[in-house]
């Protein structure tokens, strides 16, 4: 990854509970990682869905499908391709996706602790 974008996953993540899709951002060794309801391509431009921070995740998750270790369920790819970083602070990531199905420009917001806002702008 540069400076300026690198790589990003969206996986659909299934649990006992549901499902839901979790956003990968290449930052560096890590994948900045945020939980979502709704695939970012399906949101229309000022559209929103509140988004909740994980942890960051392995590199490997980029092309990793199956389950998780720990009962936690199983991932699929969704999505995949690059992004391209326009700003970025510890409480918004402004960027653009090239996908296979997610294109276009997202900021992510802070809300408060963990809860954070995907817009498409």
């Amino acid at each position: 990854m540069d400076a300026m974008g690198g790589r990003f996953v969206i996986q659909e993540h299934t649990t006992e509970a549901g499902s839901h899709y979790d956003v990968m951002l290449e930052a560096g060794q890590a994948l900045a990682t945020w939980r979502l309801e709704t695939l970012p391509g399906d949101l229309a431009a000022g559209e929103a869905a509140a988004a909740e921070a994980l942890p960051d995740h392995r590199r490997a998750y980029l092309s990793y499908e199956g389950e998780i270790s720990g009962g936690r369920g199983r991932v699929r790819i969704a999505d995949r391709g690059e992004y391209r970083l326009h700003a970025r602070d510890e409480d918004r990531w402004a960027f653009d996706l090239a996908g296979e199905l997610a294109t276009g420009r997202f900021e992510l917001t802070r809300l408060a602790g963990p809860h954070w806002e995907l817009r498409a702008v």
